[in-house]
Parts: C-alpha cells; structure tokens; sequence
C-alpha cells in the first residue's frame, strides 16, 4: 500500500514514478504515462476521475496505472475502442469527448475545402449517432476493489452516444438519433445506409462489435457511409490528438440540433436488402427453408431477422438471447462473437429441436455473420443423421461466391463481367471461384472493410481499381475472412443482414437440388462446399491469435513484427519460404506509404511455401492481439476422404509451428499441449495455466475442494474458464496415464 498523501497530487505523482521504475517498461512509456498522469490529477477537468486514481496509487495498482495512462487511446480502424475505465488510455466521456471534438473540427475544415460554397447556417453539418447494447458494469472486476467511486460505471452506450451528441450541438453540428424513449437501436450496417439516405456529412457508432462486455467505443464514418482510408484517416487522428478542451453541452439542452432517427429511414434499409435477388425459385418457396437465429443479446433481431422475414422465409428467434443486454449474460465465455462457434449452441439446440435448416447468428452491432446448416455426413444429438456444420468466415465467403457465380455466371445485371472483393486475408478460394465463374477480383487489400467500401468509391469517382476498369453497378460481393459481406452498394460497411438472405437463397437451391434425388437426402450449403473442394481443391484455414495485454503486451508485439521483419524465417515446420512480402514495402502491390495510418495498417508480413500453403502476420488493429492466418491447400480433384484430414492437419502442425518460432524470438516458451488454450486466453494466462495451474491442478487432485480450487485458479479467465482450458487440459493428460484421467474428470 502507497502512503502518499492521498490530498497531494505532487506526492501522489512520485509515489507513481519510483513505483514505474521497477516495471520491466521501455523509460518513454513511464516518461508518457507519468505525463498523463499528472494532467489527470491536477486539472480540474478530471476532477471526477480523481478519487479513484487517488485509490489505485493507495493500493499500489501500477500494473493497472501504467496501461490506463501511458497513452491516449489510439484511433484504430477509424476511432478508439477499448476497455472503459480511468485514464486517457480507457474507454471514458473524455477519450469520447476528444474524439468526436476532433472529428467536429476536422470535419468543418474538410466540408469547407470540399463544398467552399457551402453555408453552414442554412446546410448545417448533419451526423447520424448509433449505438449498441452495452452498459459498462465492471464484469471483469477492475474498479471493484478499490471502494472508490466510478465514474464511468453504469454508463450505456446511449449515454455516450448522448454525450457526443452534445460536443457536436456545441460545435454547431446537428445530429441525427434514435429518440430516447426508442426501444431499438440502429445497427453498424444500418447506420452506413442511413448516412447515404439521409445525405448526411458523416455518422458515429458507439459500439464495440463483439469484444467483450467491460469494452466500448465510438467509429466515425464519412459521407459515403464508409470510414476514412489513409491519408484522410491520418489527418482526422491528428486533429483528435491536438485536442486540449472539450466544448460541450447536455444534451437536454441541444434540441434545436437533434433531430429524431424515423422508422421510414429503418424500412428503407429493410427495403433495400431486398435485392439483388438471384435465386430462381418463386417467394412461396422461401418458406421451406427455416431459420433459427440468435441476435447474441445485440441488435441482429432489427436486422437479418425482419430481412429475411421480409424476404419470406421462416425465422425463430432464439429467446435466450434475444434480449438487448450488453452483459452477454447467455453467451458462453461472455464472447457474442459468431466466429467463436460456442456462441451458437443454443440457437443449434433450439434447431435440432423444431427441425430447422439453418442456424445464423450476428455479432451485437449485426455486421458480421454466423452460420451453421445441416449436414447428413454427421449426426445429432439423437444419433440420427444431419448434425448441424459450423462455417467459418472463410467457407461463408466461398459460398457467396458460388452462389452469386452460379446464377449469374460472372455477369452484372447491365451485362458486364462482374467484381468480386477480399482482403489479403481472406482465403484465396474466393479468388478461384470467383475468377472460375467469369467475375473479376481485387485480392490484396489491407484488413477492414472500410478498403472494400473505399474500392467502390474509387470504381465510382475514378472507374479504377487497383487497374481493373469498372463501376459501382460491377460490384457484386465484397468478402473479409472475420465473417464480413457486403451484397450491395447502397451501405459501404459490412452487412450481416444481405449476407444471411443470400445464404438463404442458397440452402433454398441446394434443398430444391437435392429433393430432385428420389430417396436421398436434401442437399445442403454443407453439400455444396463439398463440391466447390472437389472442384478447386481442398483448403483449411487457421486462424490463431496471441493476446498480449497492456503496455508491455504491445511493446512484446512491436518486438516480434520488428524481430521477424529483419529476419524472416527461411522454412517453417519443414517446409521451405519460397517467397517472403513485406506489405510496408513501398515497391510492392500497395505502393507508397501514404501515411502513419497506412504504415500501420500495412504492418503485415507473407510467406508463401511455392503453391501449397501461406501464412499471414499482423498485429490486430482493435485488440491486443497477434494475428496468424495460415492456409494450406490440396489438389483439385483429389477426393475430400483422403485430402481433407491431411490438408487440415498439415495447416493446424504449421501454425502451431510459426506460433512456437513466433513466441521463441521474445523469449516465451509454451509447451504444445498448452497452444491449445483458447485464443480468447492472453499468453501471459496460457504460461500459467502450463507452469501453475496444471502442476496446481495435480498437487490437489485428492483434496475434497480441488472443485473450489479449480474456480479460483480459473477466475482471472472470466465466465467459462473451464471451457477456455478444457482442450488444452485433454491433449496434456494424453501422455499423463490415471493422474491425467483424474484432471480431466475433475476439470468437468
């Protein structure tokens, strides 16, 4: 426990700094965070925030102090998002306010550049503010030790997105939003349309996707209905970046700049997902194909379900999960990701038992979607055939490929060879479908849909894009390998809703293929990307993330990209590097450095092993994350029973082999078996799940409270902890004869 005078920030500040001296931290980091540290402290603009910093320097929380304050926030992919809490570097009413004053500022001298003609006292600029589900809560526990007060604790994403509300009246910006008494939300996808509908100057989400409940965030979108690409992206975060104070308002007292979000502007957007249509049967058709979905406790039930209703085709929701609540609470792992397959299985449940066809699910803001159909080649729960088959983004993107290309055969609807985009990333399957069927493709754009949305624009303004000639109306399917689509042009974000109808449209086709066969099963979507592999070729991909928290978690990932940037590995696993890219390079596919934003973004390195197999690595922009994409690929042809297991196998040995070379260059070393903790696990968690808790686990097997032992060993993991260490447990007590039968029992 600190003793500094808890009345003296002077005390108080060099408490904090012997205390940073110890932390194993770069002197810049300390220097930074001692800097922002004492702003928070002395000026009066934090004055709410003080007690509890105050409190965190008595109980000596320095792990905590230095992350909360060593930076400000970043602007990731077009704004901040992150933990809410205390310090520049935590999602709070400041790092919002700055934000969206910032974006007020840059916005004006941008319209003013580009409409100099423009009167804003007649034309006002106009945002359109959306907002998801969450309440910030402190479910990981962070404040709740200290007895101090919160600030920032019970806010809603409402309550934010009217906070920024009032910085935008006070700097003379109208708004456009939901009226309070409103018990909906308008979605990221929805927001994009709404902008362009509205002919609005920009838009603001305050959500943060799919991260975990404690997280928030604000994401600023243009005019198009797209977020800025650099160098606008650059110019817009530094304008936030030179923000000292904040100009504000209640937001009771900015009426005349706020005006109500109708529901002609929601029926619209249900409207336009309508179409394009390319399944030939007939609307009454539509109602043989059945739908279980799950909005994950988000705002998917405003989206994919009134599509798809619309469209004609049978929809359950999933009641457990069709609340509005931004805890997740009957999530597993409190994770409403739909590419965590867990987050379906009770929606998978409720299908199994009313005998549907396809299970889909969405991510809270209802961009990204989840998918699982029928399979005949597996079972039920009941032993019976046709178990449900979880899709990975990856094989969703395949899928709409084929089927836009099946019924279109790589035409527009004005008669043109139609464009398919992806990011690197994404499988190159797409690729080969797509370009199989006659359509044309972009493969290497940088990871975020906003360079989906931007290769529109640019067909739009400049009928060019990355040297293929074109319009708008050539678009037909933009796809990320994180469960992303866009069907159409009238949004430039992701669209969880089109997608879902589109996959629809094809189990519908596949349902009607198959029922053609006297005595056989329907065909399914599982079917049908069975015939892509045996046509193209099977390909597996892996996708493993390293969460590395904190300062010191960055700094470890700044350290790996620089490590294997200066010295690529030559093979891996045993397989050779037949050819190594550095996508930073300015002489290579992307071109010059157009900014600090394009650098980072363009912070991915590719090794390529001749036609077989690639890997991918990147830090995340919106997490604290590693990220390897590793794909490998087998022989057009080659029947599945024989390529798919070793394909699979060979994927799974190569990015457990980068991962383990990976970790090696920053000194951490992982037993195999301890690889299998789930990514949603941070490394520093999985060393000690390898070097504590499984030796923990072994010394108290006897005991008659191993059971309390193993939830309080587990209890830094979240909700589910058990669940988060299972495999890992399994594949150690292997090789651990009785002793490792009797983790695994116990584990449960």
């Amino acid at each position: 426990m600190s003793t500094a005078n808890p009345s003296d920030p002077h005390a108080l500040l060099a408490t904090a700094r012997s205390a940073f001296a110890s932390l194993s931290v770069r002197d810049e980091v300390k220097t930074q965070a001692l800097t922002h540290l004492n702003r928070w402290l002395t000026e009066p603009t934090f004055a709410a925030y003080q007690p509890m910093i105050t409190t965190l320097i008595a109980q000596a929380r320095w792990d905590l102090l230095l992350d909360s304050f060593y930076q400000v926030l970043p602007f990731g992919t077009g704004g901040r998002r992150g933990p809410v809490g205390i310090g520049p570097n935590r999602y709070n009413p400041w790092t919002l306010g700055a934000s969206v004053q910032g974006h007020a500022t840059w916005l004006r001298r941008r319209v003013e550049t580009k409409e100099p003609g423009r009167n804003f006292a007649t034309h006002p600029l106009h945002i359109v503010v959306a907002y998801d589900v969450r309440r910030y809560m402190d479910a990981g526990g962070v404040y709740q030790a200290t007895g101090a007060t919160n600030p920032c604790y019970g806010m809603s994403s409402r309550d934010f997105a009217e906070l920024a509300c009032g910085v935008y009246a006070a700097n003379g910006v109208h708004t456009t939003i939901l009226p309070r008494e409103s018990d909906t939300f308008v979605s990221t996808p929805e927001l994009s349309f709404a902008i362009r509908h509205l002919k609005a100057d920009g838009g603001l989400n305050i959500s943060a996707s799919h991260n975990p409940p404690d997280d928030n965030g604000g994401k600023f979108y243009n005019a198009l209905g797209g977020q800025e690409v650099p160098p606008d992206d650059e110019t817009m975060a530094d304008e936030v970046a030179r923000v000292g104070d904040v100009d504000s308002i209640p937001f009771v007292d900015a009426g005349a700049f706020v005006r109500p979000y109708t529901t002609d502007i929601h029926a619209a957007y249900i409207a336009v997902n309508q179409q394009p249509v390319y399944s030939p049967h007939p609307r009454g058709f539509r109602q043989n194909i059945h739908v279980v979905f799950t909005a994950l406790h988000g705002t998917g039930d405003t989206t994919v379900v009134e599509v798809l209703r619309a469209a004609g085709f049978r929809v359950t929701l999933e009641p457990t999960q069709a609340t509005h609540d931004g805890s997740f609470k009957n999530v597993p792992f409190r994770a409403p990701n739909p590419e965590v397959r867990a987050s379906m299985n009770a929606a998978i449940a409720l299908a199994d038992s009313l005998d549907a066809d396809l299970v889909m699910a969405c991510d809270p803001d209802a961009d990204r979607i989840g998918l699982c159909a029928r399979d005949y080649t597996t079972k039920r729960s009941d032993g019976t055939p046709g178990g449900f088959r979880f899709f990975t983004g990856n094989e969703i993107a395949v899928l709409l490929a084929e089927h836009i290309g099946r019924n279109t055969h790589g035409r527009t609807l004005t008669g043109g060879a139609g464009i398919v985009m992806k990011t690197e990333v994404t499988t190159g399957l797409v690729r080969r479908v797509a370009e199989g069927w006659g359509f044309r493709t972009v493969n290497h754009l940088l990871v975020g849909f906003k360079y989906i949305g931007d290769g529109i624009h640019q067909l739009e303004a400049n009928g060019t894009f990355q040297g293929l000639q074109g319009t708008p109306a050539d678009f037909v399917l933009g796809v990320e390998e994180s469960h992303g689509a866009l069907v159409t042009t009238a949004m430039r974000d992701k669209d969880a809703a089109g997608a879902a109808r589109l996959l629809a449209e094809m189990a519908l086709d596949q349902s009607v293929l198959g029922s053609s066969v006297e005595g056989a099963p329907p065909a399914t979507l599982a079917d049908a990307l069975r015939h892509i592999w045996t046509r193209c070729g099977y390909v597996h991909n892996e996708l493993v993330s390293t969460v590395m928290r904190g300062a010191s978690g960055k700094n470890t990932i700044d350290r790996i990209q620089a490590s294997i940037r200066a010295n690529p590995p030559t093979e891996v696993g045993g397989l050779r590097v037949s050819a190594f890219a550095d996508r930073a390079d300015p002489a290579g596919p992307l071109g010059p450095i157009k900014s600090g934003t394009d650098a980072a973004s363009r912070d991915v390195l590719v090794f390529q092993f001749d036609d077989r197999a690639r890997i991918l690595l990147r830090p995340s922009g919106t997490e604290p994350k590693n990220k390897i994409y590793v794909e490998y690929c087998g022989e057009p042809g080659e029947p599945l029973e024989a390529s798919a297991p070793r394909v699979a196998a060979a994927a799974r040995a190569l990015a457990r082999a980068f991962t383990r070379d990976m970790l090696a260059r920053v000194d951490i070393q992982l037993p195999e078996w301890a690889l299998l903790v789930s990514d949603l696990v941070a490394i520093e968690q999985k060393q000690a799940f390898a070097n504590e808790f499984v030796p923990g686990l072994v010394a108290n097997l006897h005991k008659p409270d191993v059971q309390t032992w193993i939830d309080e060993a587990l209890k830094s993991y979240g909700k589910d902890g058990r669940g988060l260490v299972r495999e890992a447990l399994q594949a150690w007590a292997q090789n651990q004869g009785e002793v490792g039968a009797l983790a695994v029992a116990a584990l449960g």
